[in-house]
């Protein structure tokens, strides 16, 4: 793919933004071509997020300016910048789940008549916008009814329905099957063959090399790599934004399974229908499926934060279907939970002492009290192990990047060396040097005799590090894998509710 030779549709010249003890950009230049996909890549807290924040008016540079369609523009909020031509769609989606397709993408832009909302208006434009730009979506589809794929397309129509012709992304396949990001990326590729640009930010290689005509890549809030993507390689970027080399999607060995750990039969709660699952020790089970099949509401009536309404939970050989989530901890499991920041961690609270949660009732208190010199020297050894990146450890866990906060949450957890670990999306907004420390650290912790139940988007990650592979479609495991049949064209069949294949219980 040759990169557009074009007007460039953004420029950021000289952008400085401080923050207290962090300079996130410094002096970065970037420029977009019109009708270009140019990808922004770097590891977690490199400075991508504060650089798009500033170009969408969401943050002030200290220094710098920026242009847009060759104008200089100073942005006060989105406001401005969407007035500029400038849309995002950001990781966790600004939609109304009670409102319909078409309410959704007019709102707060509204086609009127008789200075009465004109919904007829409305959903004939969303069509328009549907047809022309290959987003296909029923315009009177209820939003909380939809799958996160076509959720999607709802915010790229409400870009387009505002005139947005500056599309920034960040991580916009996250959340998405193969096949979704497949469509997205002919999506992508479709407005840019109209004029339209589009900025994306993501960690995903593959997507880059597939979808992208360039790619800027920030290390330390500086750019260290401009690149055309037809001349460069998956290896030349992750060595560019680690500053090393790096072993991408590396299969690991098969573990050595042992006793069974955890064992369900006949699981049912909200979302689950009649699940029977083991899994053993020294042994990772990995759990794939389209978001919203099932995943989240099996993992959390694991973990004790939802009701089991039939079957059985036995935690090595001790029923605890209806134990409480601590009595769960006390007999024996860790949980890294997809929710880093409402349900794995406590923002407001030092990182020293969201290191400390659940280890304070053990190694780090003596008769009733915690000894804080003990939780310093616990979070010093966390910090290091799992490469956190903060000032210190008595800074707020907010003040943490997302993917520093997963290494946080990640490393916690794996320290209680508990014999089961619930983990769901261990690397979600991790970039690739710590996905692989991770994924290291997840490995080693099964090679030592415990059990791992993973749950993951990433089905590169399922076939890395699962022994076995299991797939759940509207609430039932209806297909399972050893490792070497896993082939992603299985999976994601699968993971669509086809291409089933038998499910093997485990003895």
């Amino acid at each position: 793919m040759t990169p557009p030779q074009a007007e460039p549709a953004v420029e950021l010249r000289g952008i400085t933004k401080r923050f207290p003890g962090t300079l996130a950009n410094d002096s970065v230049d970037l420029t977009v071509s019109a009708g270009e996909i140019h990808a922004l890549m770097g590891e977690n807290g490199a400075g991508k997020s504060t650089l798009m924040s500033v170009l969408y008016g969401m943050e002030r540079p200290d220094a710098g300016t920026i242009r847009v369609d060759g104008r200089e523009v100073s942005f006060a909020g989105p406001a401005g910048a969407m007035a500029a031509g400038l849309g995002m769609v950001h990781q966790n989606f600004k939609l109304f789940d009670s409102l319909t397709v078409a309410e959704n993408v007019v709102y707060a832009a509204e086609p009127r008549r008789f200075g009465l909302v004109d919904r007829a208006a409305a959903r004939r434009r969303v069509r328009e916008l549907a047809e022309e730009h290959g987003l296909a979506v029923d315009p009177d589809a209820r939003v909380g009814d939809l799958p996160v794929g076509l959720r999607q397309r709802v915010e790229i129509l409400k870009l387009l329905h505002r005139g947005a012709r500056t599309l920034i992304l960040d991580e916009p396949t996250a959340v998405l099957t193969p096949a979704e990001a497949d469509a997205l990326f002919a999506v992508l590729k479709s407005l840019a063959a109209q004029g339209r640009t589009v900025i994306l930010v993501t960690h995903k290689l593959r997507e880059v090399l597939e979808g992208s005509d360039r790619v800027t890549v920030l290390r330390d809030g500086r750019v260290v790599a401009r690149l055309v993507t037809a001349e460069t390689t998956a290896d030349e970027i992750a060595a560019a934004m680690t500053g090393r080399a790096v072993e991408l999607d590396r299969v690991h060995a098969p573990g050595t399974p042992g006793d069974v750990v955890l064992d369900l039969t006949g699981l049912a709660t909200d979302g689950v229908r009649d699940l029977e699952l083991a899994v053993r020790a020294g042994e990772i089970v990995g759990i794939a499926g389209v978001a919203g099949n099932g995943q989240s509401e099996l993992v959390e009536a694991l973990a004790g934060l939802r009701p089991v309404t039939a079957g059985r939970v036995a935690l090595r050989g001790r029923d605890i279907t209806h134990a409480s989530a601590t009595e769960r901890r006390a007999h024996g499991l860790a949980y890294v939970p997809e929710d880093r920041h409402a349900v794995g961690t406590a923002p407001a609270a030092s990182v020293a002492d969201n290191l400390a949660m659940g280890h304070h009732r053990t190694s780090l208190s003596s008769r009733g009290l915690l000894s804080p010199a003990a939780v310093r020297a616990h979070a010093r050894r966390l910090v290091e192990r799992f490469g956190i990146k903060a000032a210190t450890e008595e800074v707020p866990a907010s003040a943490l990047s997302g993917g520093n906060l997963q290494k946080l949450l990640i490393g916690r957890e794996l320290a209680h060396e508990a014999p089961l670990l619930l983990v769901e999306q261990p690397t979600r907004g991790v970039d690739i040097g710590a996905v692989q420390n991770i994924h290291d650290q997840l490995i080693a912790y099964r090679d030592a005799g415990h059990a791992v139940l993973l749950v993951s988007a990433e089905l590169s990650e399922i076939r890395g590090l699962a022994d076995r592979v299991l797939v759940m479609y509207e609430g039932r495991i209806t297909a399972t894998y050893q490792k070497d049949e896993a082939d992603e064209r299985s999976l994601g069949l699968a993971m669509a509710g086809g291409g089933t294949a038998p499910v093997e219980a485990v003895d």
